[in-house]
């Protein structure tokens, strides 16, 4: 088995921290409310690619830019941006009012996602695709909890009246003292003073962070539902990057699905999924001149659909979640000869050898186990084990994969 070297690791490592840091710092000193999401979910794109540990994906309406690394196919560079351009053209303040007063329809708009994302396999085929999703429900939106930090506002704003009111008093004081040795205890209480000021800032931001955390770890499973468009192309690629041949199959095409989110308790998430993938399906066979015995290799191209539904039972809370899921997908041209008979013309005088017909199979049924790990505000963890059998159940393929994900705050 391939291991992963120790330096690209550590590496991930670091860059998780100071990503982490630097959220924090960017959070405090801009004085916005967070978290302000239920979960971090990986970008869509990364879900239509099938890069994710999950393929049936809780879905999440994130409000700040965001960056995945999928861990699939080792360290190559497999990386997605994610963005909400309503959100941060219409409503990125530090007062949410504007937010919180808009309409229902107005909201939706502002939960519209871009994501745009590269994946590179064992194989140098290179995918790159985009995919924009859209929220039509939500049991639970954050931001609209208008009643959660009132308080803290105030208190922090009279606190600020009353500091600035005694720093004012302390200077004229110490402008006008005629007593030298007084002076120093005064320097002292200005410079008190002004600390206190400085960590207000701070202090507030604790204490919002504080019960949004509550706030999510109360509703971290509540429901919703999530559409998502999606396109994807793959090339063939070499070690510079160089695009060759582009490849067909279910490796390029649309895709457009549906997320459904569930809570049952406290502790378990239900989450359903139906996606429909429409692509070019080659299917390579072998003519038989039917006078002079003579075989030719040719291939045709056809319209195919690839339809997936799922299910996803999840169990934890806020900080981790363990989940069993179950996928299953079925072509609608069942078999070969069918895409054959849909696009080809077989000559009068030839005849297709029937045992050469060859595309891609789809093994229909896939079982997986994982979890995710939130190690921050910002930064989750996602991993599964991901079981592939036929239509008769017989085990085929065993594909550990994994992802990072940082919201760049």
């Amino acid at each position: 088995m391939k291991q992963l070297p120790i330096t690209p690791l550590l590496l991930i490592a670091g860059l998780v921290c100071v990503t982490d840091i630097l959220a924090q710092q960017t959070e405090t000193s801009a004085g916005r409310v967070s978290p302000k999401e239920l979960a971090i979910s990986p970008s869509p794109i990364f879900d239509l690619m099938a890069a994710t540990p999950t393929q049936v994906t809780r879905m999440a309406d994130i409000k700040d830019f965001k960056v995945d690394w999928s861990l699939k196919y080792g360290v190559n560079p497999n990386l997605a941006i994610q963005s909400q351009p309503f959100w941060e053209f219409f409503y990125n303040r530090k007062d949410l009012s504007k937010y919180q007063k808009a309409s229902g329809f107005m909201r939706k708009l502002a939960s519209i996602d871009l994501s745009l994302g590269s994946i590179q396999d064992d194989d140098n085929y290179r995918r790159i695709g985009g995919a924009v999703k859209l929220n039509l429900y939500r049991q639970k939106d954050p931001l609209m909890e208008k009643g959660m930090y009132e308080d803290i506002g105030a208190k922090y704003k009279q606190e600020k009246e009353e500091l600035l009111l005694q720093l004012k008093e302390a200077k004229q004081k110490l402008d006008t003292i005629t007593n030298i040795l007084e002076k120093p205890a005064l320097r002292m209480q200005i410079r008190s003073l002004e600390d206190q000021l400085n960590s207000q800032n701070s202090k507030r931001m604790g204490e919002i962070n504080e019960r949004a955390k509550i706030f999510v770890n109360e509703y971290w499973n509540a429901s919703s539902l999530d559409v998502a468009v999606g396109r994807m192309h793959t090339f063939k690629s070499d070690s510079s990057g160089t695009f060759g041949m582009k490849r067909s199959n279910r490796s390029s095409g649309w895709g457009a699905w549906l997320n459904g989110n569930v809570g049952i308790g406290k502790q378990f998430l239900l989450t359903g999924l139906l996606r429909s993938f429409w692509y070019n399906e080659q299917v390579d066979f072998i003519i038989k001149d039917n006078i002079t015995g003579d075989e030719t290799a040719d291939k045709t191209i056809a319209k195919n659909n690839l339809y997936s539904m799922g299910l996803n039972l999840r169990y934890g809370g806020a900080i981790y979640t363990f989940f069993v899921e179950l996928l299953y997908e079925y072509k609608k041209l069942s078999t070969p000869i069918e895409a054959v008979n849909q696009n080809y013309k077989v000559p009068g005088n030839v005849q297709i050898v029937g045992s050469s017909l060859k595309w891609d199979e789809v093994n229909p049924n896939t079982l997986t186990f994982g979890g995710d790990w939130r190690i921050s505000q910002s930064v989750i963890i996602n991993y599964g084990m991901r079981c592939v059998f036929d239509s008769k159940w017989n085990f085929k393929t065993f594909t550990p994969v994994a992802t990072i994900s940082c919201m760049m705050r």
